[in-house]
């Protein structure tokens, strides 16, 4: 028997008659996602990777605010750029930091190694396992 796993967020993605406008229902929130024209959507929303890109960042934004605010280090802002480059089978993505505020060399040096420790972070680089289920209509 084995003990059920807490779950950390769920999404729901609903594809209807528009080719690609995904509504995808987080937590609240409403977001759309699409494909560009030239894959054949309207561009109506980020993309699948650009949403899971966004993830990353905005994970390894807010996790850097917490540790420098639990420190009282003076971080007045944190940009993130991320992208993602896949060739063939293989896929990798480069992180950029930008840290505002009175920061000195150590502090950013700490707060670079937490960037590499956030959940986001950990999660994408242990790689995660997807189990696939198919749900018969009208069936909870």
């Amino acid at each position: 028997m084995s003990e059920e796993q807490p779950i950390v967020t769920r999404v729901h993605a609903s594809l209807g008659e528009v080719d690609y406008a995904v509504n995808l229902q987080a937590g609240r929130h409403h977001l759309v996602s699409d494909e560009p024209p030239s894959h054949g959507g309207a561009h109506a929303g980020p993309g699948p990777f650009s949403l899971l890109l966004s993830g990353l960042a905005a994970c390894t934004a807010i996790t850097l605010r917490m540790y420098a605010k639990h420190k009282g280090w003076n971080l007045t802002a944190v940009d993130v750029e991320a992208k993602l480059t896949r060739q063939g089978t293989q896929s990798h993505i480069d992180r950029s930091i930008s840290l505002q505020g009175e920061l000195d060399a150590a502090q950013t040096a700490r707060l670079l190694e937490v960037s590499e420790k956030t959940p986001a972070t950990l999660t994408l680089k242990g790689g995660i396992g997807i189990k696939t289920t198919l749900k018969q209509p009208g069936v909870a």
